[in-house]
């Protein structure tokens, strides 16, 4: 056993002692904070720190005899990796939104039982799942149990990171504009008070922005809304004297982070508070006692919906983006030419100082997933320094990246040929790339649900017995972060929420992974448009923005079709004229080279 095992085997067995001292059968602990985010601070980095397990999504579960890490296809080889000698077990699941984890708890409790959680880190529609299917079973669900506050003697506190204002011209609309706009569908809802927690909507709200989560823009905090105001709950020293005050002549007052939950016990009882359950904890839920009206966060709907003038900041920052993916494939190119040696770091570190490069450029907007041959058959792998691949010989790269700009958040896969290509490689690719140009295509009807455009990607690949894991497309948010609902293009049930809008932008991302031999994926991201007029109702259709050629030499041209063929070379046309004002030298030579019209073969 690894030092590293020994110590999570250790940490387990900690967390096993303090499930006996408070009499609980099992804890859960879920990959989440208490604004419910995607990306974690250290503090709520929970998961990871007993397990190993450095996914973004996964839910951890510990017995007082054994313990068990729920994760999707996603993260299968890294997690089988990374829990080696551990003793955990690995469950593997279908999807991210699985709830395998609560049926894998109720069988292993009796009845009597106690399960514990801390219910500041758990969704309030988890946690209706989670009780109902344990009281079912005879359990009891305690809520009170932060397991992190027993055991984690050396816990990050807060981030410390100061928060910034999102300024015209890239913040279209003043904050003014947003607070009227969320108290108009508050009015609509019969609310008095609406309570924010997710980062996203709190930073987009009040046109701030923060750095307390690596790679997207967003900090710490909570909004509470009533009749005569606002009030910001941010940990104190984030806000310098005149952005406080800046924030007060718009009627928002600045409170201690910590004051959130007196302030909601203390709302009034004949108060009617607008509460998202889904982006909600349950903490938050059981400290009110007034009315609650459970509906999505208006924010969420309205920031999903680009204006036009947020679009052409959209439209510029992608064109930057591509500059700095040009100058980056000319200079890497050139070094594995040159016979230097290149490893998966290389192209992180190198990706990085090219989008530095860029105006507006703020950093990335994700980890960099740079995979060779079987690396690039892990969906979320990440290259480190004592686990990374040399780029060498022959081979496919599989490169997925993305920047935050203050005009918009980019995130692109592109896939290279390294060396030489095998027919089957290209037969993987080309049905890849079928089913990133059939959805690039389509038109649909406005409102139509996300959910049901996923099946146009997958056609190409379910033609030949083939598939992927994860889903076809999420939302991606303006300067925020680079996931972001509520529009989703995936195996889902759909609900009313992921209906397609105009100014929605997505991505469009099938995949292919052979583990232990390649992956594939090709990703651009879209902006929802209106069609032109038709005769039974509105459509929509989808606007490439990803400026950046796809690689033509990883193609079995035999199995384009002459539209196919023609998408293509209009997609490659775009690139070329977008680009080509932004780069020179080896990055303009490489633009020409690789945006060559493809003939039939």
């Amino acid at each position: 056993m690894d030092t590293r095992s020994s110590l999570h085997r250790a940490r387990i067995q900690d967390a096993q002692a303090a499930l006996a001292r408070h009499q609980l059968a099992a804890v859960l602990v879920p990959s989440a904070d208490p604004h419910l985010s995607e990306y974690l601070p250290e503090r709520w980095q929970g998961r990871q720190w007993l397990s190993g397990f450095t996914g973004s999504m996964g839910t951890l579960v510990v017995t007082r005899h054994k313990a068990a890490l729920f994760a999707d296809s996603r993260y299968w080889v890294q997690a089988e990796a990374q829990l080696a000698g551990s003793g955990i077990e690995l469950v593997k699941i279908p999807t991210g939104g699985s709830t395998a984890h609560v049926d894998w708890l109720a069988r292993e409790c009796q009845p009597g039982d106690a399960v514990g959680v801390d219910g500041d880190v758990l969704g309030l529609g988890a946690a209706q799942q989670l009780r109902s299917v344990l009281q079912a079973a005879g359990v009891q669900l305690r809520t009170d149990f932060d397991l992190l506050q027993h055991i984690w003697p050396d816990r990050p506190g807060l981030p410390a990171a100061p928060v910034y204002e999102h300024v015209a011209p890239h913040a279209t609309l003043p904050r003014s504009a947003k607070l009227a706009q969320v108290r108009e569908a508050m009015a609509r809802h019969g609310a008095t008070h609406h309570f924010i927690s997710t980062v996203d909507d709190v930073a987009w709200l009040l046109n701030l922005r923060g750095a307390d989560v690596e790679y997207n823009p967003v900090f710490l905090a909570h909004v509470l809304l009533a009749p005569a105001g606002a009030t910001l709950f941010i940990a104190e020293g984030k806000l310098s004297p005149a952005l406080a005050a800046t924030l007060q002549a718009d009627g928002v007052t600045v409170a201690p982070y910590d004051q959130a939950a007196a302030a909601l016990a203390a709302v009034p009882a004949d108060a009617r508070l607008l509460l998202d359950p889904r982006r909600t904890t349950l903490g938050a839920r059981e400290r009110l006692a007034c009315a609650v009206v459970e509906a999505i966060n208006p924010s969420t709907l309205a920031k999903s919906r680009k204006t036009e003038a947020e679009a052409a900041h959209i439209r510029q920052a992608m064109a930057e983006d591509g500059a700095a993916m040009c100058a980056f494939y000319a200079r890497f190119e050139a070094a594995l030419a040159r016979g230097e040696r290149l490893t998966e770091l290389t192209v992180d570190d190198w990706l990085a100082e090219e989008r530095a490069r860029r105006p507006g450029c703020i950093g990335p907007s994700f980890a960099t997933i740079a995979g060779f041959n079987a690396n690039g058959a892990m969906p979320h792998y990440r290259a480190l320094p004592e686990s990374h691949a040399v780029i060498e010989g022959d081979g496919l790269l599989l490169i997925d990246s993305g920047g935050q700009y203050l005009g918009g958040t980019t995130d692109i896969t592109r896939v290279w040929a390294i060396g030489q290509v095998t027919a089957e490689q290209k037969r993987d690719y080309t049905g890849v790339l079928k089913g990133t140009m059939a959805l690039s295509r389509t038109r649909f009807p406005r409102g139509t649900p996300g959910p049901m455009l996923d099946a146009i990607a997958r056609a190409p690949l379910w033609a030949e017995g083939l598939d992927y894991g994860h889903g076809t497309g999420h939302g991606v948010g303006y300067f925020l972060n680079v996931h972001e609902g509520p529009q989703t293009i995936a195996k889902a049930v759909p609900d009313a929420h992921m209906a397609m809008e105009p100014g929605m932008v997505t991505s469009i991302e099938p995949g292919l992974y052979r583990p232990g031999r390649w992956g594939i994926r090709i990703e651009n991201l879209v902006l929802n448009v209106p069609a032109p007029a038709a005769e039974f109702g509105e459509f929509l259709d989808f606007e490439t923005l990803t400026l950046c050629p796809i690689d033509t030499a990883c193609i079995d041209m035999a199995l384009l079709r002459e539209d196919e063929r023609a998408w293509l070379n209009a997609y490659h046309a775009t690139v070329r004229e977008r680009l080509l004002p932004l780069v020179a030298g080896e990055a303009r030579d490489w633009l020409l080279r690789r945006t060559e019209a493809v003939t039939k073969p």
